[in-house]
């Protein structure tokens, strides 16, 4: 039977897990872009970031995802490294909300009737299209109060306290100040080996509550779940950019600060914690709703004195990472390039979260793309020699990295679409998978056009007249603006004041241009201008930048912000 009710107890904290998985998913969906652009837009104050990043973490009731967001626009040159430091901070208040949704299940003497109405209107909301995101917060709810509640029931009925195997347990309690030193490191394991702080604070509260841990030791587990969290971030900022890893270690730096000067008030700091909860640690027992309020309470004071005393010294932690996470010394600026500076990290905590991270990704493809063009523009008036050659091979490069990041953002697309997500959503994994195809191409284009002037270099008597150069710069130019339209419908298309109009306007000239200048060609090769394989490397550019314009009204179809605004209008 024990062995049974063992098999429940573990039950039950996997069904707590996948509750808060399930209810963290169903706030992002419904959150969707919008928390992205609250992040993107965070205030250079450190109030404002601190706000930030307290909204966002209570909106997704996540701070690990809040806390890899932010490490990925740190990466990505969005944020600062100081406004990061700041939304970090916010991000350790807003987690603590998980503990009194907690605390409210334990307390509520009914929970029971809760949990099945949250089915009942989960399951109504899922079957409505509109609210099905609504519909799996109140599922993850419901299944995580269920979890909780089963715990506590399953610890009281083992009679975990009178358990032979928590002789461990006393031993370790035994030890005086050196007990809390080795919960707190035992907190910090276990939250690293479940990845969940929130799932480490009910085992803690269930302990604390059979009378298997003391309060205070129970205190001194979520001091350590407090910096096992940041642990999550670092691993996902392994392979970024230097200010992206300073940013995951400030996390860590802040938390091991805050626990540091905690450990030496902490005697003091449980006896304001004990006042303000009303609870005796001299009493003989205390109820589980008693015990769960002391942990919560503590959990958020702590994490708000932490950000009032700290948040005067952001620009000291900046120092002090920016000391601690040196740049690679092989790192050079291009090989930075050539790594995806969002999605390498792995996949986010979410399906939607991860499609927003392959979204920014996007972005910095195009951008690539762009820069890439603006080298073949500059290699046209280049006369042959080493920095010709030297340029021509970073458009090789280029090229290639073009063709990696292809791969490597449908690959990660691929896995998130594994992932359950709404209808929306997989309409948007579908476009953006035709975009990274599209982009690859104006790569491509790129790249040929590239080849095609260095060819025209190796004869020397095949260079263009000053009038085919002022055609082939006219096409170029038009292109160029094609392509800064197209990074402004990928960078602002779900707003409303984006009109693609102007694209599909660009597109039209350029191929009425390209028209005009084949027929022209024709004529001036017969009138003896040019040679005729001067006009043929001529029209293979003109043709090529024609193809180049294709590709980029591809990519602001397949953003799909035209059939976005029809349908909205």
């Amino acid at each position: 039977m024990n062995n049974w009710l063992f098999l429940i107890l573990i039950g039950s904290v996997a069904l707590l897990m996948y509750g808060m998985k399930v209810m963290s998913e169903g706030l992002q969906k419904m959150a969707g872009n919008k928390l992205r652009n609250v992040l993107g837009k965070t205030p250079d104050g450190r109030l404002g970031g601190i706000l930030t990043g307290a909204f966002i973490a209570t909106s997704i009731q996540s701070s690990t995802a809040c806390t890899v967001m932010t490490v990925s626009f740190v990466s990505a040159g969005i944020l600062t490294l100081a406004q990061a430091i700041s939304v970090i901070m916010g991000a350790n208040i807003g987690t603590t909300a998980t503990a009194w949704l907690m605390v409210l299940g334990v307390s509520a003497s009914n929970i029971r009737y809760a949990v099945f109405a949250a089915f009942v209107a989960g399951m109504a909301c899922i079957y409505s299209s509109r609210s099905r995101s609504l519909g799996e917060f109140f599922i993850g709810l419901g299944l995580m109060f269920l979890g909780l509640t089963t715990l506590f029931a399953c610890a009281a009925d083992m009679h975990l306290a009178d358990h032979a195997a928590m002789s461990v347990v006393r031993t370790l309690s035994s030890m005086g100040f050196l007990s809390y030193l080795v919960f707190l490191l035992i907190g910090g394991l276990l939250t690293l080996a479940v990845q969940s702080s929130s799932a480490v604070m009910a085992i803690t509260m269930m302990l604390c509550a059979v009378r298997v841990l003391d309060v205070d030791m129970g205190i001194a587990l979520v001091m350590g779940e407090n910096i096992g969290t940041t642990i999550t971030s670092n691993i996902a900022a392994r392979s970024a950019n230097v200010q992206a890893r300073r940013a995951a270690m400030a996390h860590l730096v802040f938390n091991v600060i805050g626990t540091l000067w905690l450990i030496i008030v902490l005697p003091h700091f449980l006896r304001l914690v004990y006042a303000l909860t009303g609870y005796d640690p001299a009493a003989e027992s205390a109820s589980p709703v008693r015990v769960s309020l002391v942990l919560a309470a503590f959990h958020t004071l702590f994490n708000v004195l932490n950000t009032v005393l700290l948040v005067g010294f952001v620009k000291p932690i900046e120092r002090l990472v920016s000391h601690l996470v040196r740049p690679r010394e092989d790192a050079e600026q291009e090989d930075e390039e050539e790594r995806l500076q969002y999605i390498r990290g792995g996949l986010m905590s979410t399906a939607e979260l991860s499609i927003l991270e392959a979204k920014k990704e996007i972005i910095l493809f195009a951008d690539r793309c762009m820069k890439m063009y603006s080298y073949v523009e500059t290699l046209l008036h280049m006369e042959k020699g080493i920095e010709f050659s030297k340029l021509h091979a970073r458009i090789a490069k280029l090229e290639q990295m073009a063709d990696d990041m292809e791969l490597e953002i449908a690959d990660y697309l691929s896995k998130v679409s594994e992932g359950r997500l709404s209808a929306v959503s997989k309409l948007e994994v579908q476009r953006m998978l035709r975009m990274v195809s599209e982009l690859e191409s104006i790569g491509d284009s790129c790249f040929n056009l590239a080849g095609t002037i260095a060819r025209k270099r190796q004869q020397a008597s095949a260079d263009f007249t000053d009038r085919q150069y002022e055609h082939i710069q006219n096409m170029m130019s038009l292109a160029e603006e094609a392509l800064e339209q197209m990074m402004l419908v990928v960078r602002h298309g779900d707003q409303r004041n984006v009109d693609i109009k102007k694209s599909y306007i660009l597109e039209q000239e350029i191929n009425k241009y390209r028209s005009q200048l084949k027929t022209q060609n024709l004529v001036d090769v017969n009138n003896h201008l040019y040679s005729y394989q001067t006009g043929v490397f001529y029209m293979d550019l003109i043709s090529e930048i024609e193809k180049l314009g294709d590709y980029v009204i591809n990519v602001v179809e397949a953003t799909g912000v035209g059939e976005r605004k029809f349908a909205g209008a």
